[in-house]
């Protein structure tokens, strides 16, 4: 294969230039928030190319956000160059399938409903291959990491432990997508998620009062704060926002930090978030070339997140306020 060139990107990089004006900005939030019902509210969804809701329910809204990722992913790795850089978004629905087929199978129940067909395997076929117990087709990494994790809830039934070990394989096969792909633009972004991931762990750690070895089992590797000063900070031996002077993430270490003391959650897992979407915006400021691409597939996931914390905050009835401070910044 042919080395892929930023001028291989022109034809997308315009599409998504285009694909961006109908992302949910800031203010289109705050009309779905003003609106007078959820109805009014995803109304509002008509001018990004939702359409309309067939079911405004929990289950139905899942359902038409489901489908909208499903066809995210189909047509941009359908005309990127380097469709390797659209899986590498793909690769966590494998693993939440992977969880909640061994979940369902440990208790006896159905995992159907649960299964989400926007992963690199068919969610169908992934559900008989695992109940045969057959994983041939699949990457060395996400076997191991299913045959370990269902070893682990038969012996010990505690599903926590097995997430650990599914975690661990789903951002390692994350940042060898990555790397393969040849984008450090991209490599950049997994490695930023895998140090939130472990700051967010850290931090809930610590509030739980759990050990360094307890940290040891969820810590995960390939990012770009060391383990062990993160370790160190979160038992009380080191300072967390030191920890992340000097990166993107230490605004959200800075929260962490009262976090861990007792303080809220909430603020310190927005911070978070906000690192990652102010990293990916990078990718507005290049003309063309893989960073349109990776910062759109990002912007429209967490588009998805603020439309169903919006409309079932909604159908719940949750004060404005109370749905407002869980949003995070807007790609656009």
């Amino acid at each position: 294969m042919s080395k892929i060139r930023d001028t291989d990107y022109l034809t997308i990089s315009a599409r998504v230039r285009a694909m961006e004006n109908r992302l949910v900005t800031r203010e289109r939030m705050e009309r779905m928030l003003s609106a007078r019902t959820a109805e009014e509210a995803a109304r509002v969804l008509a001018e990004c190319g939702y359409g309309d809701f067939p079911a405004l329910t929990p289950a139905g809204i899942e359902e038409t956000l489901n489908q909208a990722r499903l066809a995210l992913f189909d047509d941009l790795r359908r005309d990127a160059p380097n469709p390797n850089l659209v899986d590498v978004f793909r690769v966590k629905y494998d693993y939440h399938n992977a969880k909640a087929l061994l979940k369902a199978g440990a208790v006896g129940r159905d995992a159907g409903p649960l299964l989400l067909d926007a992963g690199r395997y068919p969610a169908g076929q992934l559900r008989e291959d695992v109940e045969r117990g057959d994983l041939d087709r699949y990457s060395e990494t996400f076997r191991q990491a299913v045959a370990a994790a269902r070893e682990t809830l038969a012996s010990s039934g505690d599903p926590q432990a097995a997430d650990f070990i599914l975690d661990r394989a789903y951002y390692a096969e994350m940042l060898q997508a990555a790397q393969a792909s040849g984008s450090s633009f991209l490599e950049g972004y997994v490695r930023l998620s895998i140090d939130s991931a472990n700051l967010r762990s850290a931090v809930r750690s610590a509030r739980m009062g759990r050990g360094a070895d307890f940290l040891k089992r969820v810590l995960i590797q390939g990012g770009n704060v060391k383990l062990d000063s993160l370790i160190a900070a979160a038992t009380g031996g080191a300072d967390l926002a030191g920890v992340f002077a000097r990166t993107p993430l230490e605004g959200a270490a800075e929260a962490g930090a009262k976090a861990m003391e007792g303080g809220p959650l909430t603020e310190f897992e927005r911070l978070c978030d906000n690192a990652v979407t102010a990293y990916l915006t990078q990718g507005k400021r290049v003309a063309f070339g893989e960073h349109p691409l990776i910062g759109y597939l990002y912007a429209r996931e967490a588009e998805l997140t603020t439309i169903r914390i919006i409309l079932t905050g909604r159908l719940a009835g949750l004060d404005t306020d109370a749905i407002r401070e869980r949003l995070r910044d807007s790609y656009v």
